[in-house]
C-alpha cells in the first residue's frame, strides 16, 4: 500500500496525541459495571452537563447509542423518521431492522436535513394497518450532508412537529461539536428538544474509542439494561474513558482549524478542473466534492492515493475528504498540490 502522508478518509482516523496516551495511562479505574469506575463515572457527568441531561452513559461506540436510543424509544414493528442520508440507513449494517425491529420511514431534503413540512408528512395516520410513527432522528452535522449544520430553529420547528404528532426525538451527536465550535451554540441548546442525545470522542475530538448518551434517569436506566444485553459493559474502562474527558478539556475549541483547513481545501479543489464544488457550503471539517467528465471517483481516489493523499469514494463521481486533528495547514496545501496533478 503506498505511503499515506495526507489521510483524508476520515475525521475517526485519528491516533491519542501524546498528551491523551498519558493522560489515559494514569486514569483511575474500577468496575464500571458495579458504578466503581471513577474516570466513567467523570466522563458520564461531564456529557450530562454539556448536553443539559439528567444522566449519561459512556459506550463503545456512537452506533450503539444509536442503535440503544432505538430500542429505548420504539418498539418491534413502529417506525423512525431520519433523512434517507441518515448514519443508521447506510452505515450500521441493518441494526434498525435486526436490533430495534424498527421499520425506518426517509425523508428528503438538502444537504442531509428535512423541514417541518416533510415530518408533518411524513407522520402516520393512526391506523392499525400502518406501523406506528415513533421516533425522529436527526444527525448533528450531517454527514453526507457535507458536514452541514442543522439550524437551531429548524431543529426547533421539526421536533416541535413530532412532539406534537406523539413522536420521542433522538440527537445523532456524532459531530456536534463542530456545530458548537462553528456556531457559538451551545450543545446543551442544541438537544434540549431531544429526549436523546449523544456525542462521539473518536471523532474530530481525537479519543481512540467511545461515546455518550444522555437522557433522563429513566432513560439511561433502560439503556445500560440493552448495554448489558448487547454486550457493550466493560470493567475497568476508565482507560479508554480517559480519552473522552481529555478530548472534552483539550481538543473541542480546536476543532476551529479543522474548519478552516476544511474551508481551504474547498477553494483549492473548486479551482481545478473537473471538479464541481461550492466552497461556500463547507460549514464544518467535511468536504463533498462531485467530479463532472470522465474521470470516476475511484480512480481518482487511487490516483491520490499513489501520491500519498487519501480520500474517500463516496459514489461514482463523488468523494469525500474530511479534516481533523492529525491533518496540519501543511499538508492541506500537500494535498493541494496532489491533487493538482491528478485533475488536469
Amino acid at each position: 500500500m503506498p505511503t499515506i502522508d495526507v489521510d483524508l478518509q476520515s475525521d475517526t482516523v485519528t491516533k491519542p496525541t501524546q498528551e491523551m496516551r498519558r493522560f489515559m495511562c494514569e486514569a483511575e479505574v474500577g468496575d464500571e459495571q458495579k458504578g466503581e469506575d471513577p474516570t466513567v463515572n467523570t466522563v458520564q457527568a461531564m456529557v450530562a452537563e454539556l448536553l443539559g441531561k439528567d444522566a449519561a452513559l459512556f459506550l463503545p461506540s456512537g452506533t450503539m447509542c444509536n442503535e440503544i436510543a432505538m430500542r429505548v424509544h420504539c418498539r418491534p414493528g413502529e417506525e423512525m423518521l431520519a433523512h434517507r442520508t441518515a448514519h443508521p440507513i447506510h452505515f450500521e449494517s441493518g441494526g434498525p431492522a435486526a436490533l430495534a425491529g424498527v421499520n425506518v420511514s426517509p425523508l428528503d431534503g438538502p444537504r442531509g436535513q428535512f423541514d417541518a413540512d416533510a415530518v408533518t408528512a411524513a407522520i402516520r395516520p393512526d391506523n392499525r394497518y400502518m406501523p406506528r410513527s415513533r421516533l425522529l432522528w436527526v444527525e448533528q452535522t450531517s454527514n453526507l450532508g457535507g458536514g452541514s449544520i442543522w439550524p437551531l430553529a429548524r431543529i426547533t420547528a421539526v421536533t416541535d412537529v413530532a412532539r406534537r404528532g406523539g413522536l420521542r426525538t433522538h440527537l445523532d451527536g456524532a459531530r456536534l461539536m463542530n456545530a458548537v465550535v462553528a456556531t457559538g451554540v451551545a450543545a446543551r441548546d442544541y438537544a434540549a428538544p431531544f429526549d436523546s442525545a449523544w456525542i462521539d470522542f473518536t471523532k474530530g475530538l481525537g479519543a481512540p474509542v467511545g461515546a455518550a448518551i444522555a437522557g433522563t434517569r429513566e432513560f439511561i436506566a433502560e439503556a445500560w439494561r440493552l448495554k448489558q444485553q448487547m454486550g457493550g459493559a466493560m470493567r475497568q474502562a476508565g482507560i479508554i474513558a480517559a480519552g473522552g474527558v481529555y478530548a472534552l478539556q483539550h481538543h473541542v475549541k480546536r476543532l476551529a482549524e479543522d474548519h478552516a483547513n476544511a474551508r481551504r481545501l474547498a477553494e483549492g479543489l473548486a479551482a481545478l478542473p473537473g471538479i464541481v464544488l461550492d466552497p461556500s457550503t463547507v460549514e464544518t471539517n467535511i468536504v463533498i466534492f462531485e467530479l463532472r467528465g470522465a474521470t470516476d471517483a475511484s480512480s481518482a481516489v487511487t490516483a491520490l492515493l499513489a501520491r500519498g493523499v487519501r480520500m474517500g469514494a463516496m459514489g461514482s463521481h463523488t468523494i469525500r475528504a474530511v479534516t481533523h486533528l492529525d491533518v496540519s495547514a501543511g499538508q492541506i496545501e500537500r494535498a493541494l498540490d496532489a491533487a493538482r496533478a491528478v485533475f488536469v
